[in-house]
């Protein structure tokens, strides 16, 4: 237990120590400052500006910001749908895989457009080379690159007073990708296929076990520059069906420690931009404070649970809940991975969720159900958060009988309503999903579990593609008509309906005039606030979930003791 301490709290120093420069770095391309990429870069920027016909000096209003970034995605939807259908026909298909279902191409293409990676197929049985990098690494950049670009245009909305403007979607989308994720994912790519993760365009290897002597076929293909911008953009889509529990994804303690800390470190880092972007770093901390109080709650339920709550049998010694996890990452790294997946909507695993215990299970599926706002989504994450802020600061408003104010800017009906849009939206979609799901009567044959634990395993599915995880219980059949449709609409939904209020939210932000901050002025960066901010984040859960909790995990928990 000394040991699984000893490294949580390592993790965190590191995670700490590399989002401060991250951040600040990521505050200063947003702004349009030169960095040690400039030269370098600077000339495939402005060349893209030129292909693609956009005036540097060119802003959106709202309207046409959401209208970009919604259209963007549409095109890359219909490219990836038609990409795997069509796959069988184009090359580096060394297996001779054909093209998908219907079904599963579109639940596919919203998953990876909407940034949740959910997978109802294994990856070296079902897609080729070419869908792979084509389609599906290349929307795990732009994806990713959509949220922040969306969370700048919600902080511009913050900063700008009396504009009619947010920006420039294309011009955000650019520089994010260029000179964020390409340079990130670059690296990562080296340290993890320096530790063994396979990247080749080579046919697949039959190997012979040592123990049966049977002739196993080893899939191999271009994983490690997948597998870097699936953990640094929070996506989590995994390129062999195991995912980070596959040995030639994640084959060492240093390639999943490399892993881990890229699942948090530019959600984290995009804390301390929000705070130098609106000229006040103190709102920064308080945010990155309020996730990592959470998230170390979170970890030690879950690592607690796992070393302690596991079935004990007599005349067997025990390290914790070993069940579906990998020896080389034991009860305290897959605990730690399942935290992290789970609090940002990554949905990499490198352990099997269904095999936790109750108590260990519910926490991941719970910080799912809070809205991926613990870091959450690469820039989604912190405009859910900021969401929560601003209902934070309406609720103390009410309080005290005064118009609410955030950075100045006052807090109006408009203002909620979007506020409303962009909080309710995952809880009611995973609510009407799960309870679709146990309405069919053909789901039992879809659970490898019945009774409470089978109900877990409905509710973890449908918690995490409504907001946008990509994580599964591992013990839920997804690949059926019904869940490939329904999942699909819902992960769109889910991505895009808060997406377009946080675009609007801004828009009317940023057209409001700046308040000076007054002596009852309630002041959003001290530890009663955050508390405070805890407080209204677990009830809006608690008010949602509970009831179905009851029937899942915590029922599992006392039926099982």
């Amino acid at each position: 237990m000394n040991y699984m301490i000893f490294q949580d709290i390592f993790y965190i120093v590191v995670l700490i120590v590399l989002s401060i420069p991250l951040g600040i770095y990521i505050y200063k391309v947003m702004k349009g400052e030169r960095v040690f990429l400039t030269r370098l870069v600077g000339p495939v920027e402005n060349g893209i500006y030129k292909l693609m016909g956009i005036n540097i000096d060119d802003e959106m209003n709202a309207k046409k910001y959401a209208v970009s970034a919604i259209s963007f995605s549409v095109v890359g939807f219909i490219f990836l749908f038609l990409l795997q259908i069509m796959q069988g026909n184009l090359p580096f298909n060394p297996q001779d895989l054909q093209g998908v279902t219907w079904h599963q191409a579109f639940n596919t293409a919203a998953s990876f457009i909407s940034n949740t990676n959910w997978q109802s197929y294994s990856g070296e049985t079902t897609m080729t080379y070419t869908t792979q990098f084509i389609g599906l690494t290349v929307q795990n950049f732009v994806s990713a690159a959509t949220g922040i670009a969306v969370l700048f245009a919600l902080i511009r909305g913050f900063i700008l007073k009396n504009k009619s403007t947010i920006g420039n979607f294309w011009m955000d989308l650019t520089k994010i990708t260029l000179y964020v994720l390409i340079p990130l994912s670059f690296v990562v790519a080296i340290l993890i296929a320096s530790q063994g993760v396979v990247q080749t365009f080579g046919h697949y290897k039959d190997v012979v076990m040592l123990e049966s002597g049977d002739i196993k076929s080893l899939p191999l293909g271009p994983a490690a520059s997948q597998i870097a911008i699936k953990q640094l953009g929070t996506n989590g889509g995994g390129f062999f069906g195991s995912n980070s529990a596959f040995p030639l994804e994640n084959p060492t303690i240093f390639s999943n420690f490399i892993e881990s800390i890229c699942l948090l470190v530019i959600p984290a880092a995009l804390c301390i931009s929000f705070g130098k972007a609106v000229k006040d770093s103190k709102q920064g901390w308080t945010i990155f404070t309020t996730m990592m109080i959470i998230f170390v709650l979170a970890l030690f339920a879950t690592t607690f649970s796992e070393q302690f709550t596991g079935p004990v049998y007599s005349g067997v010694a025990t390290s914790g809940n070993m069940e579906g996890k990998e020896v080389i990452h034991g009860v305290g790294a897959s605990s730690l991975w399942a935290t992290a997946t789970t609090a940002v909507s990554n949905g990499s695993v490198n352990s099997m969720h269904d095999s936790f215990t109750p108590l260990g299970g519910m926490v991941p599926m719970f910080l799912m159900q809070l809205g991926e706002i613990i870091f959450g989504g690469v820039g989604s994450g912190l405009y859910g958060m900021i969401a929560f802020l601003i209902l934070t600061v309406f609720i103390a408003g009410l309080m005290v009988g005064r118009t609410p104010e955030f950075l100045g800017k006052k807090i109006e009906p408009y203002n909620m309503k979007m506020v409303c849009l962009i909080i309710l939206t995952p809880p009611l979609l995973t609510l009407i999903g799960t309870a679709s799901a146990v309405m069919i009567p053909d789901v039992v044959r879809w659970l490898s579990n019945s009774g409470a634990h089978g109900f877990s395993e409905i509710l973890y599915a449908f918690s995490s593609l409504a907001n946008n995880n990509g994580s599964a219980f591992a013990g839920f059949n997804a690949n059926t008509v019904f869940t490939n449709v329904v999942g699909g609409i819902i992960m769109l939904l889910a991505r895009f309906i808060p997406m377009i209020a946080t675009i609007f939210l801004a828009g009317n932000l940023a057209n409001k005039k700046s308040v000076a901050a007054s002596e009852g002025t309630l002041s959003t960066s001290n530890v009663m606030f955050v508390g405070l901010l805890i407080g209204v984040i677990f009830i809006i859960a608690a008010l949602s979930f509970l009831p179905t909790l009851a029937l899942g995990p915590i029922a599992d928990y006392f039926i099982t003791h």
